[in-house]
């Protein structure tokens, strides 16, 4: 593994607490001698969009990336909730909590209003699929008053204020609803960004929104260009055409030069998913074949040139409170004999697929692939950019996924990540689950509300999901971001959900 102290691993920890009543934000104003100075900023992203932006998709993170919208809260370092859009909230019983909002425009001129977030998260509850964020919660906003919101869960939901820090429940104007159910983040957010101009999967334009309540950015707008070839953004940034290019591959990272390079703990764990809802791998006993022939271990040194660690389970270093917290797991299916592979598997391809938007996954898969076919498995890749086979994954059309996924993305709490992507009605279950024990498990750890019991039982439920050979993790990664040497203030965030804010900019 490359050189990150476990220090700066323990200072971003993720450990899921709420913060109470709160102050103002503690963020700066972004006023100063600086403000307003400097060259536009130049981003490469590596997932195009795959819906115009909109938060209900997995471009939601694009719009906090570029701090083009916000929520009712935001997330600080260490995954605590912290004002956004809500200056303070509190409590009122089990189910019911109560939003006072700050005085903020909309890009389009509009005032943020308790009607226009009720109005937002009503249309956010009502998009089908759901996002993942409210896979697991039922929830109701009323208008008090102009600047009070009443939020009421179905049950008792004790991290609603890290759930609506999620990029897919950002608050927009109502501009930005179409009756067709669209929606459009193009002028409509509360962010220091405003979109100008979107050019399809290909570029975006921003620029500076001197009405931000924040105070005004140090950078007078960002043009963003989506880059799938992690070679293609690494060149970008070297020679020059990109000030700023997320996830470097590892294999391109030596290649940067010592300042430019910029490594990050992260959540992020990559693993294969078994689609245990039809094909090969509603067999529980080759399921158990795959988990015995694959090793991650294999890849950290070949594929991830020393920036991964061989994955323990679902959550790595990078979530510090894990490890303490493993929980044995116990109750898995036997593998099947080499002869009830040749049977069971004889004239049939095991479906293989990956995306070309994280380089080192397609090599992954290659390296998988012969791990599998030495278990008795006949192999065929399906490789393409992920936004061309998302539909694919979560119709279940492939036997497995090499899947790279930040466990901590929608809220900052892992119960989130468990529910959407593992309970039989989860909106992100790529591998088709549906187990009775599983769902328990998630549903005990998303009703407890004391922090350390709460971290138990997400182990306990990890515990549950590994027994059932659905996902079985590879490494945990670490993130490379490229930063030009004459640019300051981005944002290296484990969650990878921020990288550009009010004081970012070219000096």
């Amino acid at each position: 593994m490359r050189t990150t102290s476990r220090g700066l691993i323990a200072a971003l920890a993720l450990t899921p607490l709420l913060a109470g009543c709160f102050a103002p934000s503690d963020s700066g104003d972004g006023e100063g001698a600086g403000a307003g100075s400097g060259g536009r900023l130049r981003v490469a992203l590596a997932v195009p969009p795959v819906q115009a932006l909109s938060p209900y998709s997995n471009d939601a993170t694009v719009l906090s990336k570029l701090s083009v919208a916000e929520g009712l809260t935001a997330l600080d370092r260490n995954g605590t909730a912290k004002p956004a859009l809500a200056k303070s909230w509190k409590q009122d019983g089990d189910t019911t909590w109560t939003f006072e909002l700050r005085e903020a425009p909309f890009q389009d001129g509009t005032d943020l209003t308790a009607q226009s977030v009720v109005d937002a998260l009503d249309h956010a509850g009502r998009v089908k699929p759901k996002p993942r964020v409210l896979s697991d919660v039922a929830l109701t906003a009323k208008a008090e008053d102009a600047d009070t919101v009443t939020l009421t869960t179905k049950s008792p939901d004790p991290v609603l204020p890290l759930r609506l820090a999620s990029p897919a429940l950002a608050i927009l104007s109502a501009k930005a609803y179409a009756k067709d159910g669209a929606v459009s983040p193009v002028g409509t957010g509360t962010g220091p960004f405003e979109i100008t101009r979107l050019s399809g999967k290909a570029k975006a334009t921003l620029t500076r929104f001197d009405g931000y309540w924040g105070g005004k950015a140090k950078a007078p707008g960002i043009d963003v260009s989506w880059i799938a070839d992690g070679t293609a953004r690494a060149n970008a940034l070297r020679g020059g055409e990109a000030d700023i290019a997320e996830w470097i591959p590892t294999a391109q990272a030596k290649l940067l030069t010592e300042g430019t390079r910029h490594e990050v703990p992260s959540v992020r764990t990559d693993s294969l998913i078994l689609n245990t809802g039809g094909g090969l791998f509603t067999d529980a006993g080759l399921r158990a074949t795959a988990r015995e022939a694959v090793d991650g271990s294999a890849l950290v040194d070949s594929v991830f040139g020393g920036y991964a660690d061989p994955a323990k389970g679902l959550f790595g270093p990078a979530v510090p409170w894990a490890a303490d917290r493993r929980v044995k797991v116990t109750g898995r299916a036997e593998a099947a004999t080499s002869a009830r592979v040749k049977s069971k598997a004889d004239g049939r391809t095991l479906r293989l697929a990956t995306y070309t938007n994280r380089a080192e996954l397609p090599e992954a898969a290659t390296v998988l692939q012969q791990q599998l076919e030495k278990a008795g498995f006949t192999v065929k890749q399906d490789v393409r950019e992920y936004t061309q086979m998302e539909a694919d994954l979560l119709a279940g059309k492939y036997d497995a996924l090499v899947f790279s996924r930040v466990t901590l993305l929608d809220t900052g709490d892992a119960v989130d990540y468990l529910a959407s992507d593992f309970t039989s009605e989860g909106v992100y279950n790529i591998p088709g689950l549906k187990d009775a024990d599983v769902d328990k498990a998630i549903r005990a750890a998303a009703a407890e509300r004391d922090t350390e019991r709460r971290q138990e039982k997400i182990m306990k439920a990890e515990a549950e999901i590994l027994r059932t050979d659905a996902v079985l993790p590879l490494v945990h990664e670490q993130a490379v971001q490229g930063i030009a040497a004459d640019v300051e203030g981005v944002i290296l965030d484990p969650r990878e959900r921020s990288l550009v804010d009010v004081d970012t900019r070219v000096k």
